[in-house]
């Protein structure tokens, strides 16, 4: 009888070793709690590593060494498939290339509200050169100070933002997301539907900015709902909307997915990770260092803050930056270059 139980025991923890490390094959990468459980694959390591020690352990006790063995086997394969995606995905920290002609700079910081102040976003933009910047959860009066910090560094910036609760004085931050982007890109603003809300992101905002003239990237400042077990119907939505706002054309996204490449695999379209664009991040070696939370190494926290861009665009590198800002993010810095 033992034995038999072993063996189902056994056999329910492959099944459940092979879901959350291929999850999108049973299209279960957007069901609670394989959605969590998967975003976090270098914890599932430590998790697979620890269990594998315990069954170490239980195989000095003869009726159970046939048990442990079988258990030990499974977990050593289930840290060395999860291993093996971390590695091909890059953990980072990464790096970025000298700017070359035509080169762009693209950053995403979730501010977490007030935990990072205006100066040290500015000092941050400055020191990272970057032409645009994503940042969800900061008001539009931070950005402003910030666009008055960087011109008087020579680092000009144009400031766009958008708010869900307008009316309300001194709401949290979670109710806006700004975006900075720089003179030498055009002039650009924030479309109606984004401000109305007619089209958008359901409980936190994202901003739709599009080129005045038509010249130029779209650019979307993305900020998904997180995947709280009440809010997963709503998570889905707005995955699905992020993707629609990338059907093909010139578009970079970046902000604040709340997903990870693994979550969004069914929603690529000609090619991409998400509608058209492909992560830049997962193509130049930090497409599995954890952006959130910083409490965490970055090997195993969840990299949900990204940047996708279409065919338009080259990777060429990108960064993911430091835990000392206060938030509970790390910010990521890619590349981008004009495809030939």
């Amino acid at each position: 009888m033992f034995r038999l139980l072993g063996v189902l025991l056994t056999v329910l923890f492959a099944i459940a070793t092979a879901i959350v490390v291929w999850p999108q094959f049973f299209r279960v990468e957007q069901l609670f709690p394989v959605a969590q459980l998967v975003a976090m694959r270098g914890v599932l390591i430590a998790g697979y590593l620890a269990l594998a020690v315990l069954m170490l352990l239980l195989l000095l006790a003869r009726p159970l060494r046939g048990f442990a063995a079988s258990i030990l086997v499974v977990a050593l394969l289930g840290a060395l498939a999860h291993g093996t995606v971390l590695y091909l995905r890059g953990v980072g920290p990464g790096a970025l290339p000298e700017k070359s002609d035509g080169s762009i700079r693209v950053m995403t910081w979730n501010t977490n509200g007030e935990a990072v102040s205006a100066a040290e976003i500015a000092a941050t933009i400055v020191e990272q050169d970057a032409d645009v910047v994503a940042l969800p959860e900061t008001a539009d009066s931070v950005g402003r100070e910030i666009a008055l910090m960087l011109r008087e560094s020579g680092h000009r910036m144009w400031v766009h933002h958008v708010d869900f609760y307008p009316d309300v004085v001194n709401g949290p931050q979670a109710w806006q997301t700004t975006i900075l982007i720089s003179p030498d890109l055009g002039d650009y603003s924030v479309i109606d539907s984004s401000l109305d809300r007619t089209s958008n992101t359901g409980q936190v905002p994202s901003a739709v900015v599009m080129p005045v003239d038509g010249t130029g990237p779209t650019i979307v400042a993305v900020h998904a709902v997180a995947p709280r077990q009440s809010a997963m119907d709503q998570w889905r939505a707005d995955l699905q909307w992020v993707a629609d706002q990338c059907p093909s054309g010139d578009v970079i996204l970046a902000g604040d997915f709340n997903a990870t490449i693994d979550h969004t695999a069914s929603l690529g379209t000609r090619g991409g990770d998400m509608g058209a664009c492909f992560d830049v991040a997962a193509r130049t070696g930090t497409g599995q260092a954890g952006t959130w939370p910083t409490t965490l190494p970055s090997l195993l926290g969840a990299p949900i803050d990204r940047i996708l861009a279409t065919a338009n665009w080259h990777p060429e590198g990108s960064l993911v930056l430091g835990d000392d800002g206060g938030s509970d993010h790390r910010a990521l810095v890619v590349q981008l270059s004009p495809a030939e």
